[in-house]
């Protein structure tokens, strides 16, 4: 494993972009962009759109190292280049930006108040590609929508026992146990949730280390204690569908917590913007979760 990218996920300023977004987040995404579903015709024509708005983000000027810690990655991104050159490569070598991958493949039905992910069914080929395209971890999506213990647990299971073979790997695993921030029940949820993890924590194996993505508390600082957890490299939070001022708001009052915003990184950015706009706009998104992320 790359020393350097340990050093700097572990220690470093700034905050990671969440550009993952997959085949059934992609038209959504496209949309808010200002491309309509009516502007592609097939699968491919659609990731080729997302594709060009991920490199428009990535070669933008203000996309660096010096306020972005890393990059989650679709898998179609992760195997596509950008200038010539594969994608997470340019992210660390032109960029300074660690690079990371989503590796779920969607949400199943839900039960007990939970969504599980569906069965991964490509792990090991897509774990081995990742090693080939210089990644140096991966990230996992699952949803909780009431604070039910047993469904609570069932995430945990399934995402500790997936973070296994992902560390075995040799690659850096990012569980994400998302809670839906419109339930009525966030902060009950929120609290099964760390003790959950405080239970399993203790069961990564000597010497490695997991990172959690997590959404803004309820309570504030609810999750210092996983932050400092010697088996956790570094706990980051997802926007969750706030807008980025209430994202940043609600992080900002949340010490060592940093940011892995998605829809908020992007917010009012939009194809048809020139050059300039679209730059301007993207230097004062980061520019605004970088001050969240290190308050």
């Amino acid at each position: 494993m790359n020393q350097a990218w340990t050093e700097r996920m572990s220690g470093g300023t700034g905050f990671v972009a969440a550009l993952d977004q997959s085949g059934g987040s992609t038209p959504k995404a496209l949309a808010l962009y200002g491309v309509p579903e009516s502007a592609y015709s097939s699968e491919k024509e659609m990731f080729d759109l997302m594709h060009e708005f991920r490199t428009r983000l990535i070669t933008a000027p203000g996309f660096t190292g010096e306020r972005i810690l890393g990059a989650i990655l679709f898998e179609q991104t992760m195997s596509r280049d950008i200038d010539g050159m594969p994608a997470p490569r340019y992210l660390w070598e032109r960029k300074h930006v660690v690079p990371f991958v989503k590796v779920d493949e969607g949400l199943a039905a839900e039960t007990d108040g939970v969504r599980l992910m569906k069965p991964f069914t490509k792990l090991p080929d897509l774990l081995e590609r990742a090693l080939e395209r210089q990644v140096f971890g991966t990230k996992m999506r699952s949803f909780i929508a009431r604070p039910d213990p047993r469904g609570i647990d069932e995430i945990l299971d399934q995402q500790f026992a997936y973070a296994g073979q992902i560390l075995d790997a040799g690659l850096v695993p990012i569980l994400e146990p998302e809670v839906d921030i419109e339930s009525p029940e966030k902060a009950r949820a929120e609290q099964l949730l760390k003790e959950g993890f405080v239970a399993r924590l203790g069961g990564v194996p000597d010497g490695q280390q997991v990172m959690l993505k997590l959404s803004i508390p309820t309570e504030d600082d609810l999750y210092l204690d996983l932050i400092g957890h010697p088996k956790v490299l570094r706990v980051v939070a997802l926007s969750g569908g706030y807008s980025r001022d209430e994202a940043c708001s609600r992080l900002a009052r949340n010490h060592r917590l940093i940011a892995s915003f998605s829809r908020a990184f992007t917010e009012g950015l939009e194809r048809d913007q020139d050059d300039e706009v679209f730059n301007q706009l993207l230097g004062t998104s980061i520019a605004e979760i970088y001050a969240a992320s290190t308050t």
